[in-house]
């Protein structure tokens, strides 16, 4: 079905969020015709798939006409059947008791309230956020054509019928080439018309394939425009609006103010403020510069395919946004988020899907380290807590993604650290880390009974205060110094911020005199534990592992 039809695709590309794909493409002198042709079919499809919910609501309302029983006791007091359910916290005081076991069952199902989300309006309008100065802004006539395309798991259908009008109705005809739909492998697909059994990032075989993104989100008048003006002055900049939050259980918007995107050593996303001299123009409508993007960007398709699109090698979910930054960076464009463009994104509060992210995240977060981050790369063991080598953990074949940035002549890592994102501070102090257990005595380091206090000696049991938790390691806090510290360096030394040596340590009854401890990384592979022990680690971690070393504290 070419054109705006939707397409649905059920894809086996085990995504675990819902994603969409925003693409640019040249401008056409025929895309207006087009669209107009194909608005009528979107139109008719939307209608179709709207229908139920119209009958339900007519159902309902000639049954409270009518007195109908079972509409009554919905405005009894009703007795909270789900007491311990976040989805009742906020919302739901009224429901009846059938309708509180309908909307768990749904809440259960999709992670969100999908019992609130059918009774509300499809064209559900949105309050603007944006910065005053945003109105005033004109966007120049000539700007290229946008393709959307919806890339969903599990959705409730209430929820892709809503994100499909707001797109149509608050995009400007010229601007809206076409709205793809795929349907990535949903448990509950019905309309099939190609399957492709690949992972999900393959999914750039697609025709209009660019960059794939997480969310499923509401966009508001406006949104496309400031987008597209940027790719127009710079096809090297990748952009992202700046997204609301749909809250997961009343469905209310929650404002978010513009941030960059950024990310920690673990590769989980986060916001960070813009630099110093963003806020010294003192003006909130302006595009910021961002270390990475969360997912929803929109860029100029030929210089996605020019900087190598996508790794195919990413698999299920996690860090595909942070390689994709790193890479736009130190490959020859940049990444802007823009205030002027803002939408909305419903969060779930669980994954049905995929209760566990940990593992695909970890998994993916080496394989962008070993490609991009050269000898910085040990930081991402360190924040998984694992070992620097032989890990265990298959991160694919990586050659060809080596040979793309060489090709490129992308700049070094440590590039991007001191001129984009000079607040993700490295562990460059570190000797060692892991557990620290004494070898004449089965007593273990352990951060004691309050955190960020000074540590004691206590019998090992490999829990929270001593290895899960806080991971124990040796750094170096001063030039010539070294101290037993936790990994986060604010809790690192005393009240007096005096390195910690072990004449500070109070031993307990049993305990070995002897300074001499075992370093041991004790790290969850699969259902199990395994245990490895590491010589020192000195200045930049190059350093040879030996099985039963010993590390002397000062």
């Amino acid at each position: 079905m070419p054109g705006l039809n939707a397409i649905h695709l059920n894809i086996n590309c085990s995504i675990s969020l819902i994603m969409f794909l925003l693409m640019l493409f040249s401008t056409e002198d025929d895309a207006l015709r087009r669209f107009e042709q194909k608005q009528d079919v979107m139109q008719k499809m939307l209608e179709e798939v709207s229908d139920r919910h119209r009958k339900s609501a007519e159902e309902q309302v000639e049954k409270q006409k009518e007195g109908d029983p079972n509409i009554q006791p919905q405005m009894k007091k009703s007795e909270k059947l789900f007491p311990n359910s976040v989805l009742f916290k906020e919302w739901g005081a009224n429901l009846s008791e059938d309708d509180q076991r309908e909307a768990q069952s749904l809440y259960e199902k999709y992670g969100y309230n999908v019992f609130l989300s059918d009774r509300l309006p499809l064209d559900r309008p949105l309050p603007d956020t944006r910065d005053p100065r945003c109105l005033k802004k004109s966007y120049p006539k000539d700007l290229p054509s946008l393709s959307v395309v919806l890339i969903y798991l599990d959705e409730a259908l209430s929820v892709l019928q809503r994100a499909l009008r707001s797109i149509i109705d608050r995009t400007p005809k010229n601007l809206l080439k076409e709205i793809i739909m795929v349907d990535d492998h949903s448990s509950n697909g019905k309309l099939v018309i190609l399957k492709n059994n690949s992972n999900y990032w393959p999914c750039k075989l697609l025709p209009m394939s660019s960059f794939i993104l997480f969310f499923l989100f509401l966009v508001r008048m406006g949104w496309a425009e400031p987008l597209l003006t940027q790719i127009k002055a710079d096809r090297t900049v990748v952009v992202s609006p700046v997204f609301d939050k749909v809250n997961f259980d009343d469905l209310k918007v929650t404002t978010y103010h513009p941030s960059a995107h950024a990310f920690n050593w673990a590769l989980w996303c986060m916001y960070e403020s813009f630099t110093p001299e963003y806020y010294k123009l003192n003006d909130g409508s302006l595009p910021g510069k961002s270390p990475s993007v969360m997912g929803i960007l929109v860029a100029d398709r030929k210089f996605l395919g020019e900087i190598g699109v996508l790794d195919e090698g990413m698999k299920v979910y996690g860090g595909e946004n942070v390689e994709l930054g790193i890479r736009v960076w130190t490959c020859g464009g940049s990444v802007e988020v823009v205030p002027c463009s803002k939408i909305a994104h419903i969060e779930r509060a669980h994954k049905p899907y995929m209760p566990d992210l940990g593992p695909a995240m970890k998994r993916n977060a080496l394989r962008v380290a070993e490609i991009w981050m050269d000898e910085y790369k040990h930081n991402v063991n360190l924040a998984w807590n694992i070992p620097f080598e032989n890990h265990g953990i298959d991160i694919g074949d990586i050659s060809e993604r080596k040979k793309l940035r060489e090709r490129l002549n992308c700049k070094p890592f440590k590039w991007y650290l001191d001129n984009v994102y000079p607040k993700l501070d490295p562990w460059d102090d570190l000797l060692a880390y892991g557990g620290m257990k004494n070898l004449d005595a089965d007593m273990c380091l352990d951060q004691g009974p309050v955190p960020g206090h000074t540590p004691i000696a206590y019998m090992c049991h490999n829990f929270g205060p001593q290895v899960s938790d806080y991971k124990w390691c040796i750094c170096k806090l001063h030039s010539e110094s070294t101290a037993a510290s936790l990994r986060n360096r604010k809790q690192l030394l005393g009240k007096n911020k005096t390195p910690i040596t072990p004449a500070k340590l109070r031993k307990q009854p049993g305990a070995a005199s002897s300074a001499v401890i075992s370093l041991t990384n004790l790290y969850r592979n699969q259902n199990y534990f395994l245990e490895d022990k590491f010589t020192t680690y000195h200045s930049r971690l190059n350093t040879e592992k030996e099985r039963g070393a010993i590390v002397k504290l000062p």
